[in-house]
């Protein structure tokens, strides 16, 4: 990826092996009739596609996490000052477990149980959902400023303070949004229970952003627009 590659770039350039090699089996080898391509809210079937679809849907995701970090390893290489360096690697990392996470669900949604039943368990959604926002959560606070990864309001571009409390606050809130919904997640009611995580998850984007602003508004660090 770069002329002296990270372990970080390393690992995204294997996830994306692992997934483009995934969406060629599936092309070659995959079901030949129709596998479900999207649920509804209750888990069941609202749409049927290809193997081709699918390993379409895989290949673009292996080809975005490779230049999501590409660009952030990228990034990360041109900045003179370690720690922020480590942040964005950071992020660099954030962005390749989420891809292959995605990938690997993905697969098991269109191939798994629900490939003859055409019904997957939407507690199974949940808990997917609430283990990607627990690993977000957990490292969201340490990311330095990216055009990927983070509260990205226009507020937090102008402060690197605006930037780092709106990302905690943010990642914090993730945090434990994930850790509630994977401890619910097997005794929630569905689909209540997802559709109460995610709301949960859009009024946490509108308080980071929220803060974002509050922040910039008096940071010793502000740049006006």
């Amino acid at each position: 990826m770069m002329k002296n590659p990270t372990l970080a770039d390393t690992a995204a350039a294997i996830v994306s092996l692992l997934i483009l090699t995934g969406a060629v089996w599936i092309a070659i080898y995959g079901p030949e009739t129709p596998i479900p391509v999207h649920f509804d809210a209750a888990g069941q079937a609202n749409r049927y596609g290809s193997r081709y679809e699918v390993a379409a849907v895989l290949a673009g995701l292996a080809l975005l996490n490779l230049l999501v970090a590409w660009m952030t390893g990228r990034q990360a290489a041109s900045v003179a000052d370690p720690v922020r360096r480590k942040g964005l690697q950071r992020g660099q990392w954030l962005s390749v477990l989420i891809m292959g996470a995605v990938a690997a669900f993905i697969a098991w949604a269109s191939l798994g149980p629900a490939a003859a039943s055409g019904v997957s368990h939407p507690g199974v959604a949940m808990a997917f959902t609430a283990f990607i926002l627990l690993i977000t959560g957990a490292v969201l606070g340490r990311v330095s400023p990216n055009p990927f990864i983070g509260v990205k309001t226009p507020w937090a571009y102008k402060s690197r303070l605006a930037w780092d409390r709106s990302n905690r606050l943010a990642g914090r809130l993730m945090f434990w949004l994930g850790a509630a919904g994977l401890i619910a997640s097997p005794f929630a009611p569905q689909p209540a229970g997802m559709i109460t995580l995610l709301a949960a998850v859009l009024i946490a984007a509108v308080w980071s952003g929220f803060e974002s602003w509050r922040v910039w508004r008096t940071a010793p660090d502000r740049q006006p627009f």
